[in-house]
């Protein structure tokens, strides 16, 4: 199973940016797929989650800016972020709980990050 993150770049405060995570291999089943954000010098932070029944949790500082969303036929999830602020500068990282197909066994999946840069 891999994971592989997409959308990542520069963008102005109050910008928007669209970053997409697709899920790869002998899948049997996504129990939930989240992206966290990792800022230079801070600790990773959950930001958004969305579960196998389409229900999502998000971190307060993004509520009402990010909207997470999945494709089940694509295995992907999609993290819309509008009003972008230099607080959300991060390197996002997508992560997946998925049962794999042969094993049987539900593990955590990580994908690379991916750099987002909010200008003031």
């Amino acid at each position: 199973v891999q994971l592989q993150a997409f959308g990542g770049g520069l963008v102005q405060a109050g910008g928007s940016l669209r970053l997409s995570c697709a899920a790869s291999g002998s899948i049997f089943s996504i129990n939930a797929m989240s992206w966290y954000r990792q800022a230079p010098g801070k600790q990773r932070e959950l930001v958004a989650t969305i579960l196998s029944d389409g229900s999502t949790t998000y971190v307060d500082s993004v509520k009402g800016r990010f909207t997470l969303s999945r494709d089940n036929t694509r295995n992907t999830v999609y993290l819309q972020m509008n009003t972008l602020k230099p607080e959300d500068t991060a390197v996002y990282y997508c992560n997946g709980q998925i049962r794999a197909r042969f094993s049987g066994r539900t593990s955590d999946y990580w994908g690379q990050g991916t750099e987002v840069t909010v200008s003031s």
